[in-house]
């Protein structure tokens, strides 16, 4: 793994971060566009998280903490770097971030139906909670 380097998105990385997500991620967020993630890098520079690999983008996770719960959110790996450790590397990352900042549990949003994702969640030591749901509405 020493070839992965890890770093915080930059605004330059917007377009890259989209396109690599359509290629990478199951399923697509509200704010899958240029003004959502803009957003989230101006609102904290250190939360999104890419992992590369040669120069080029081999995963990504957004580490965000409310200064209440610790979130994480899109991590998706390239299929061409999958089985790799590039996924652990970047919650390994996301959870050392979420220690420095005090957060004390992390919990992550997983499809119901990528059983990929399921698996390698549980790998890392996650496990679901059934009690919750979430409840959403567009604002």
């Amino acid at each position: 793994m020493s070839d992965l380097h890890i770093r915080h998105a930059t605004l330059a990385d917007i377009d890259d971060v989209l396109g690599f997500w359509r290629e990478a991620a199951e399923g697509t967020s509200i704010s899958d566009d240029r003004e959502g993630v803009a957003r989230l890098i101006e609102r904290d520079p250190e939360a999104l998280l890419l992992a590369e690999r040669g120069g080029a983008l081999a995963g990504s996770v957004i580490a965000g903490f409310d200064g209440w719960r610790c979130h994480a959110y899109r991590l998706a790996v390239h299929p061409a770097h999958r089985r790799q450790g590039v996924g652990t590397a970047l919650l390994e990352a996301a959870e050392k971030r979420f220690a420095a900042l005090g957060g004390r549990r992390a919990d992550a949003m997983v499809l119901e139906a990528n059983e990929r994702a399921q698996h390698a969640w549980g790998a890392s030591g996650y496990h679901r909670e059934d009690h919750w749901r979430r409840w959403v509405k567009p604002l």
